[in-house]
């Protein structure tokens, strides 16, 4: 452990919000991952800016995650800091039709809270894993909606610690990525404009969505959900089961028989094995349909 970033880190937050040499396997929904050598659990937006400025005026990397639901880590893990935005920065507030929420809530429990006061448009995101700042971030989306239908602006903080908010065009929402993803900013919360709607109806809207994604994901398996973009003119999962690879193993890392977009751990899996099978199919994809297939899934950490 080093002990002058624990010391640094103390200054700041609660010495419970500290996990030190931390599997991030626990954090992530592929279940996989070598440790982290500090996480951070922080509650407030001084508690990121004052982690984010001391890391920067240091020299300790730091990296922000979610729920870990895009995310693959290495199998020797993040060195530094990794913050973790997410239950602990949860709060949301309702004024009428708009909903400002902070970067840590789950999509799902973001759902339930829209569904009980009766607001629609969000039914899409309400399967999706994953918090609100992921979602942002890489512009997620589902059954035809995707986050920049809903959203107004969101406030960012950058690597430096400042604070500003992004509205419209500045946000650069296109297919699963956005400026967040390019600079690499920090979500802290999102604004979004959504409609008065029916309870029943939304609520039997989130269950038909729900169902669909039981039936057709792999969701009983640890992964990170689609592993690929979607190449403009195909779609991931249709190639690779074409290129013959539907249930295709490498180690404990399988192409899933029930959805070949998505590569699941069957129990054990190391990153390499993950990584290894990713780069089986892109090569496979390539050599029979002359397709690039480009991950979606981020992959992070040391080997």
């Amino acid at each position: 452990m080093d002990n002058k970033i624990y010391t640094l880190l103390s200054g700041i937050v609660d010495k419970e919000q500290i996990l030190i040499d931390e599997p991030m396997r626990n954090h992530t929904s592929f279940k996989i991952g070598g440790p982290a050598d500090f996480l951070v659990l922080p509650k407030s937006v001084i508690e990121i800016q004052n982690i984010v400025k001391i890391c920067k005026k240091e020299n300790i990397p730091f990296f922000v995650i979610g729920n870990g639901t895009d995310l693959l880590v290495r199998d020797k893990g993040i060195r530094g800091v990794v913050l973790k935005i997410a239950k602990n920065f949860d709060h949301v507030k309702i004024i009428g039709e708009k909903v400002i929420a902070q970067a840590g809530i789950s999509l799902s429990a973001l759902a339930k809270v829209l569904l009980k006061n009766e607001l629609t448009g969000f039914e899409f995101a309400s399967g999706i894993p994953g918090t609100l700042g992921g979602a942002v971030t890489m512009n997620a989306g589902a059954y035809g909606g995707e986050i920049k239908d809903v959203l107004k602006n969101i406030e960012v903080m950058d690597q430096e610690g400042n604070i500003f908010i992004l509205e419209g065009e500045e946000m650069k929402l296109e297919y699963r990525s956005s400026v967040v993803q390019e600079k690499n900013f920090i979500v802290l919360t999102a604004t979004m404009q959504l409609q008065k709607g029916n309870y029943e109806e939304i609520k039997e809207k989130m269950r038909k969505l729900d169902q669909m994604r039981k039936t057709k994901q792999p969701i009983q398996w640890p992964s990170a959900g689609s592993t690929f973009k979607r190449p403009r003119g195909y779609f991931a999962g249709k190639l690779i089961q074409d290129a013959g690879l539907k249930g295709f193993s490498m180690g404990r890392a399988q192409v899933s028989d029930l959805h070949s977009g998505f590569v699941i751990n069957k129990g054990g899996a190391t990153a390499r094995e993950v990584i290894e099978l990713i780069g089986y199919i892109q090569a496979t994809v390539k050599q029979k349909f002359g397709v690039d297939l480009h991950t979606e899934v981020k992959i992070v950490g040391e080997e």
